[in-house]
């Protein structure tokens, strides 16, 4: 593979900024998940950066908000199913710049695991805004991305925070991106 791996770059004692497709399908009118598939599918990754010592801050979306704060698609119940599966606790950061978050994030021990809101609340992140990409990247020593289903968009968690830091392609992309190079 030519891209660069979370195997090629030690992230011990480091913050990793992981954007994941946790975008699930929830029984309409609740916060029920009805498949949680899209957390299964990127543990190995989280696995791997939480056992090698690795803060781990997750970047994801739920739905199409359009930008604004909509309730129904806040992303407490993701994590809390998250917590459920790997059986650690996760932080809920209730958003994903300034310096609250991010007296949150320094405040998380090695091995530790937070959910950053949904971010697409951000009207920046679909316009790819460049204040909003620094800002996530300020947050972290790295960037890793596992989300294989919004890698094609120019948003600002995808395309514009790896100008910022390493990037590399998390177990799930990795895995993809060889599925391809075979077909």
């Amino acid at each position: 593979m030519g891209k660069r791996s979370i195997r090629d770059f030690g992230v011990d004692g480091k913050t990793v900024l992981l954007r994941v497709d946790y975008n699930l399908p929830m029984n309409p009118g609740t916060t029920d998940i009805l498949d949680d598939s899209r957390i299964t599918a990127t543990l190995p990754t989280l696995t791997y950066l939480l056992n090698q010592g690795g803060k781990v801050v997750i970047v994801t979306h739920l739905g199409r908000p359009n930008g604004q704060r909509v309730d129904a698609l806040r992303l407490g119940p993701v994590s809390e199913r998250l917590s459920t599966i790997l059986k650690v606790p996760v932080l809920q950061i209730p958003g994903w710049r300034g310096s609250q978050v991010k007296a949150s994030v320094e405040a998380m021990p090695a091995g530790s695991l937070a959910v950053l809101e949904n971010i697409r609340f951000d009207p920046g992140e679909e316009t790819n805004d460049p204040e909003l990409s620094r800002a996530l990247a300020s947050l972290a020593d790295v960037y890793v991305n596992d989300a294989f289903g919004t890698a094609h968009r120019a948003h600002a968690s995808t395309e514009g925070v790896a100008h910022h830091l390493p990037a590399l392609a998390g177990l799930l992309m990795e895995r993809e991106l060889s599925v391809l190079g075979d077909a």
